[in-house]
């Protein structure tokens, strides 16, 4: 389903599209176009004077704040100087939220819940990497927090193209409304002027 509504006071909300994870390789966009996606997505949202959420993962260097228990994947290593930096093309807008996560998902363990709701914000847009990690866990949580979410497809990818089409055809669909790029600005066109 194509998004069909966004609210008088929508967010967008941009997930880990920082250094060290832009560099990995994903599918089936590259970092590159996500970034570039939701950097025109972020652009046309300041113009409106919209909020824009950028959210990145990071740790202490000793990994005491990072979620515990044991996993298969393990715990992974210790990341290079400079890794949990946004990117450039999406940084430096003093108007823009920066919220710090060590989960997952950008609710548990954050104040962006706080910083929604006391902006009016009804209304999310999500765009990040990775699809079936990040982006959905945040889905999932703003779905349970009552707002309504909508999935920027095309501005989000993963570390196979089989992870994310499974997000975006069988999780997204329960969670909210999906969209490109383009059918979100179209529509934020026609609805915010």
């Amino acid at each position: 389903m194509t998004v069909t509504v966004l609210d008088p006071r929508t967010a967008l909300v941009v997930i880990d599209l920082q250094a060290g994870i832009v560099a990995a390789p994903t599918e089936p966009y590259s970092g590159a176009e996500v970034v570039a996606r939701s950097a025109e997505l972020a652009e046309a949202f300041r113009a409106r004077d919209l909020p824009v959420v950028l959210v990145r993962v990071s740790f202490a260097a000793d990994g005491a704040d990072a979620v515990p228990g044991r996993t298969e994947a393990g715990a992974g290593g210790p990341r290079p100087e400079g890794w949990d930096v946004v990117v450039g093309e999406l940084a430096g807008h003093p108007g823009d939220l920066t919220v710090t996560k060590r989960n997952w998902g950008a609710f548990h363990g954050t104040g962006l819940d706080v910083q929604l709701r006391r902006r009016g914000v009804t209304q999310i847009v999500l765009t990040g990497i990775a699809t079936s990690i990040g982006v959905e866990s945040t889905a999932r949580a703003a779905h349970e927090h009552g707002y309504h979410v909508t999935l920027a497809t095309d501005a989000m990818s993963d570390m196979s193209a089989e992870a994310h089409r499974g997000s975006v055809e069988r999780i997204f669909p329960r969670l909210g409304e999906t969209g490109t790029t383009r059918d979100i600005l179209e529509l934020l066109a026609k609805t915010h002027g």
